[in-house]
């Protein structure tokens, strides 16, 4: 009977995990480059230690992933807004270190040195910051990424790819720092950059609500399975101690 209580509480701890992303899934829903979290949870059998040796499958806390869908693209007309097409990444130099994000709302200083929102140096493929002329006005960034003023070749935007399932930390919303070294994105036909416009959250507002209620409602079920359980362990042990 104690197997249904273990049972219970494996799922309601992996539902609370579950609850938090969707909570900060919505907090993020107009976050800029924002890449919603999911959770995987894989199954573990233990052994009940009766004589049958019967197998009790128990749920994982489980392990955080990134959604890989895509969010919408909106056109904004500014020429230091940027976008991703495909599977990469801008790099940022942050005070914790380079960080990977999808967050293209970049500002020219007054030195020419582009940055992003948040004031951090946007750096190239070879992982330097970039440095325009204020002087030769806006830049015109090609699908490549290659970024040219007065008709010249300035700079070039970093794309950046890494195998995120080998492990991520989140750094403030939309960027993530990986546990695999970033490589920058050459020759790839299917990646490329889009100036004028800035990727939305991909978080989708009305499942995330499904599965806020699909995970209270869980909840309340394995609550209420606890109670049973709880309740039977003890009849049991009123009947074998002789108190009826």
């Amino acid at each position: 009977m104690q197997s249904g209580l273990y049972v219970s509480l494996s799922s309601q701890i992996a539902l609370e995990r579950r609850l938090t992303t969707i909570a900060d899934n919505m907090a993020n829903v107009n976050t800029t480059g924002f890449r919603a979290t999911e959770v995987k949870f894989d199954e573990m059998l233990g052994e009940t230690g009766n004589k049958i040796n019967a197998k009790v499958a128990y749920v994982s806390q489980g392990n955080d992933y990134l959604s890989g869908d895509s969010g919408e693209l909106e056109h904004t007309g500014n020429m230091l807004d940027f976008a991703i097409k495909g599977d990469a990444w801008f790099s940022v130099d942050t005070p914790a270190g380079k960080v990977l994000t999808k967050d293209g709302r970049f500002t020219m200083k007054e030195n020419g040195e582009l940055v992003s929102v948040r004031g951090y140096p946007v750096l190239d493929a070879g992982g330097a910051p970039i440095t325009l002329s204020k002087a030769a006005g806006e830049p015109k960034v090609g699908a490549d990424g290659l970024i040219y003023q007065d008709g010249k070749q300035v700079g070039s935007l970093g794309l950046f790819e890494a195998d995120i399932s080998k492990g991520y930390l989140r750094y403030e919303n939309s960027g993530i720092m990986t546990t695999e070294q970033p490589r920058a994105v050459t020759d790839r036909f299917n990646v490329g950059v889009q100036q004028g416009y800035l990727e939305n959250s991909n978080v989708n507002a009305m499942r995330e609500i499904t599965q806020l209620i699909e995970v209270n409602r869980a909840f309340e079920s394995m609550t209420s399975l606890s109670k049973d359980s709880e309740a039977s362990f003890s009849e049991a042990i009123k009947t074998l101690g002789g108190s009826r």
